[in-house]
Formats: structure tokens, C-alpha cells, sequence
């Protein structure tokens, strides 16, 4: 049996597809599991809002797709160094934080 080839990176190197697959996953649950509530409690449509999570889930998914597998380092390039990590994360949190009071906002 072949082993499965694993992503590569734009410049051709081998990519670790856990952390891809782990935010895509997370994408897929948060995007179906509240953003069809949002759309009802705004109004709309259960189509509606069920198409607009899955738009958002393309999105989010793309968007993971391009930090995390065409622009990664190789996986034998070593550890990143931790502060610019941490500086996305906490970037991460902090949008995540903000869309979600966004959101929340006009339904007090």
C-alpha cells in the first residue's frame, strides 16, 4: 500500500497537515454551529443563513489553506521562534473576539 503523499508547500517541500486539518475542522463546527443561528435571529432565512456559513466556512478555509500550507516552512526547518507566534495568536483571539461582539451587538 503507497503512502499518502503528504501537502507541499509554494516552494515544493513536505507540509505537516495536522494543524490545516485541526482549523479547518474547527472552521467547519463554528461556522454551522452559530452562523445559521445568527441568520435566524436576524431573520433570515434557514437557506440563507445555512449558505452563508458555508460561504464563510470557504472562506475561513482559504484562508487557512494559505497560512498554513503554501506559505509554511518545511517541516524539517526546525521550531518557528515563540514571539511571532504568539503575536498571531493573540492577533487571532483578538479578531475572533471583536467579530463575535460585532455580531452580538444589534441582538441586545
Amino acid at each position: 500500500m503507497a503512502r499518502p503523499r503528504s501537502p507541499r508547500n509554494r516552494r515544493g517541500e513536505p507540509v505537516d497537515p495536522v494543524p490545516f486539518l485541526v482549523s479547518v475542522g474547527l472552521a467547519f463546527m463554528l461556522s454551522f454551529s452559530i452562523g445559521p443561528i445568527y441568520g435566524l435571529a436576524y431573520g433570515l432565512p434557514l437557506s440563507t443563513s445555512l449558505s452563508a456559513a458555508a460561504v464563510a466556512f470557504v472562506a475561513l478555509a482559504t484562508v487557512a489553506y494559505s497560512q498554513l500550507v503554501r506559505s509554511a516552512p518545511a517541516v524539517d526547518a526546525g521550531p518557528l521562534p515563540v514571539g511571532p507566534r504568539f503575536e498571531r495568536l493573540l492577533y487571532a483571539a483578538l479578531g475572533l473576539g471583536v467579530v463575535l461582539a460585532a455580531l452580538t451587538v444589534p441582538l441586545l
